[in-house]
């Protein structure tokens, strides 16, 4: 791809632009909002009015244009592993929600730095394909562990699994999560319980079994949750969601305080919008709205999954051996709009 300070803009003013191919067969799949080009406009910028510069990039035969906004090319994402090698060599680290999306980039990060990695989530077919994937591309041994993080039962025996292949856990990450939009006052009481099962009491249970773990063992660890910018804000159509969410930012902060003299540290991670097959393929299935979520954001682009691994592995390393109890914005914009517009109301 040719950057945008090399590229040239367009010395004509431009046809218009066909309408992006909608992938109807991917309904899942968060993607990009491309339109497709013709092949002679490679490695050019076109500058349309009142906006910055739209840069094109090929995939195959075909041309796309990315909608990152002008400013972005000031804030290139680094995909590379921030830590030292070796920073976690010798450590256990247990991800839930780890065979996909962030749960599988932050795998990814620590088993790279030397951690022994073991990963839990409901379908064990996609835990040891990631397993298997992170692997062999790390060297480093990563376990899969099937677990549904709702039933207790499930869980106990999980951290006793974890404990058995690998030992204490080192650092635990509570990422499994659930979500999607409904007007409030369409929610069942099943709905509201589904949501809070998984991301608060699966939380909970995870964290409390592991932490009593620990704590007979007098050994520390660091736990981070990933949680989300509407925990602290609200958010109309997430009712659920936001709620759970801010009940693990309260039971990590109360535990902070409480289980640090056991030698335990409590984080959470707001990310922004970023690209996964997960919480935003519920909001924008089409991609009809990630220009507008853009132009939300001061960086002018969407996250990756990359740079909230590598927020995530700095605040289970010992480099952040003094923060407790923080919760990190990765990114502000506005979601409710964004929900708004999806629902139609």
């Amino acid at each position: 791809m040719v950057s945008a300070a090399r590229a040239r803009p367009l010395q004509s003013t431009p046809r218009p632009l066909p309408s992006r191919p909608t992938h109807s067969a991917e309904p899942f799949r968060f993607r990009a909002t491309f339109v497709k080009l013709n092949m002679s406009l490679l490695g050019r910028v076109f500058f349309a009015p009142g906006r910055g510069p739209r840069r094109f990039f090929s995939y195959g035969t075909q041309i796309y244009q990315t909608t990152d906004a002008f400013q972005s090319k000031f804030f290139p994402p680094v995909q590379n592993v921030m830590l030292p090698p070796n920073s976690f060599q010798g450590k256990v680290a247990f991800i839930t929600g780890g065979g996909t999306g962030l749960g599988k980039g932050m795998t990814t990060h620590l088993s790279s730095l030397g951690a022994q990695c073991v990963i839990a989530s409901r379908k064990i077919d996609v835990l040891k394909a990631t397993a298997e994937q992170i692997s062999s591309q790390t060297g480093n041994k990563v376990h899969a562990i099937q677990c549904d993080v709702r039933d207790l039962d499930m869980v106990k025996n999980t951290v006793s699994e974890l404990i058995k292949v690998a030992g204490h856990p080192d650092i635990v990450i509570n990422n499994a999560a659930g979500n999607f939009i409904s007007p409030t006052e369409r929610l069942s009481p099943n709905a509201w319980k589904t949501i809070t099962d998984i991301v608060l009491n699966g939380t909970a249970y995870v964290t409390l079994e592991i932490g009593k773990q620990l704590i007979k063992a007098q050994k520390g660890a660091t736990f981070l949750a990933i949680t989300a910018i509407y925990a602290d804000t609200g958010s109309g159509f997430v009712v659920p969601s936001a709620s759970a969410k801010a009940g693990v930012e309260t039971m990590s902060k109360s535990l902070a305080a409480e289980w640090g003299k056991y030698g335990m540290r409590f984080n959470m991670i707001q990310p922004g919008p970023i690209k996964t097959k997960g919480a935003f393929s519920r909001m924008d299935p089409a991609g009809a709205f990630e220009k507008e979520m853009i132009e939300r954001i001061p960086c002018g682009r969407l996250g990756t999954v990359g740079e909230l691994a590598n927020l995530a592995v700095f605040l289970c390393s010992d480099y952040a051996s003094w923060i407790n109890g923080a919760v990190t914005k990765e990114q502000w914009d506005t979601i409710e709009g964004l929900i708004r517009k999806t629902k139609g109301s």
